[in-house]
């Protein structure tokens, strides 16, 4: 088998771009990847097609001969723009491998490690910062089937946060709380915001609500910051989103603080990267909790390695309203229900891309998402006068 084309799909949807690889071969077979990084699309759309030269003729079959071959074209790369373009690749190459043996992605990985997987819910939090708003719809998260949730209630803060708005922000994690129950795990987000005297004593005033995790309270690519956060505070620490190489969590794992890791599969390494974080994890004694917030594509090679990795602990997953375009250009895009993902079904991946759907949803240059500007959460990216209001 011979690749004879890369091409790459966007669509646009009211948070972010997604970007999708496709591989064409000689044999009739396509094999299907992502490479979506946050708010970066047209860098690593670029970089992709830069990629064609490495990759057309090349047995897609040969994964880690196509990685060596873009690797060392690129000149041994470590940025995440290079990298999320190769996981891109390299997931479609995956993809390949498990439709020529018929066999899905999680089988040809060396089978399930577990029968269902389980995941939490993010995406659902959009209106108001308040503890009444953010209450209400946590119910509804609840009676959704989920047992877990993730959201930021950190409003627009960077660096510092000042008290009235740190109180705020404690006073919606309570409210959330006390409208869930004992039972349901809070993911408590904070995406790289604060310094770290800040982060620590925020993170104390949190170990009362029992949460889960307290996820990426300083720069997440600060090994050192991250360390010290992870030995000061009284609740789990999670990091990892933006690690580009896996060698970064063995950094992370040798100071034994932060042990919840949070790889992005579309800017680690994909698959083989994926590998690699959860043989570092068995050694650290960590467990790994892939980030899963780019596209559908994401959650459906985050399926696979969720039900293959002897080190999960749980996936994350955004609610159907959340992104509603997801299951339009992705049919078979795996389904939640009471709380946990039933296993992959099909070839490969088990997905199709959609191109008919896609195109419909032409890349839009307006959905740029500032964690950092007030207001955030409404999510009225794109949106008219006329749609904020309603």
């Amino acid at each position: 088998m011979k690749i004879t084309d890369l091409r790459t799909v966007i669509v646009g949807n009211p948070w972010k771009n997604w970007l999708f690889v496709v591989l064409e071969t000689d044999e009739g077979l396509r094999g299907l990847g992502e490479a979506t990084l946050g708010l970066s699309t047209r860098p690593v759309e670029g970089a992709l097609h830069e990629l064609r030269r490495f990759v057309l003729g090349q047995d897609p079959l040969a994964i880690p001969r196509i990685w060596e071959r873009m690797r060392q074209g690129w000149y041994l790369p470590t940025d995440l723009v290079h990298i999320t373009a190769m996981s891109g690749v390299e997931i479609a190459c995956w993809d390949l491998l498990g439709k020529a043996l018929g066999a899905p992605l999680y089988q040809v990985l060396g089978g399930p490690a577990r029968d269902r997987i389980p995941v939490y819910a993010n995406g659902w939090y959009r209106g108001r910062r308040a503890p009444e708003e953010f209450a209400a719809r946590a119910r509804e998260v609840v009676r959704q089937g989920f047992r877990g949730m993730k959201f930021d209630p950190f409003g627009a803060a960077q660096g510092v946060i000042s008290p009235r708005e740190e109180d705020l922000s404690l006073a919606i994690v309570g409210a959330v709380r006390e409208a869930v129950g004992p039972d349901v795990q809070l993911m408590i987000e904070a995406h790289d915001r604060f310094e770290v005297p800040t982060a620590i004593r925020v993170g104390r005033r949190l170990e009362r609500f029992g949460i889960a995790w307290y996820e990426a309270p300083v720069l997440s690519t600060d090994v050192e910051a991250l360390t010290q956060v992870g030995a000061a505070v009284p609740v789990p620490v999670a990091a990892g989103e933006r690690f580009a190489q896996p060698a970064d969590f063995a950094r992370l794992g040798q100071g034994r603080t932060v042990l919840t890791w949070q790889p992005e599969t579309l800017s680690v390494g994909g698959v083989s990267g994926i590998q690699q974080v959860s043989a570092l994890a068995q050694a650290y004694g960590a467990g790994v909790a892939p980030h899963n917030a780019r596209g559908p594509v994401c959650t459906a090679v985050n399926a696979h390695l969720a039900t293959w990795l002897p080190t999960l602990r749980i996936l994350e997953y955004f609610v159907v309203d959340a992104v509603p375009a997801a299951t339009e250009v992705l049919p078979g895009l795996p389904r939640v229900a009471d709380g946990v993902l039933p296993l992959p079904a099909g070839p490969g991946l088990g997905v199709e891309l959609d191109e008919a759907a896609a195109a419909r949803y032409p890349y839009r240059p307006d959905n740029f998402m500032n964690l950092f500007e007030p207001g955030w959460e409404h999510r009225f990216l794109g949106e008219s006068e006329e749609g904020r209001r309603r």
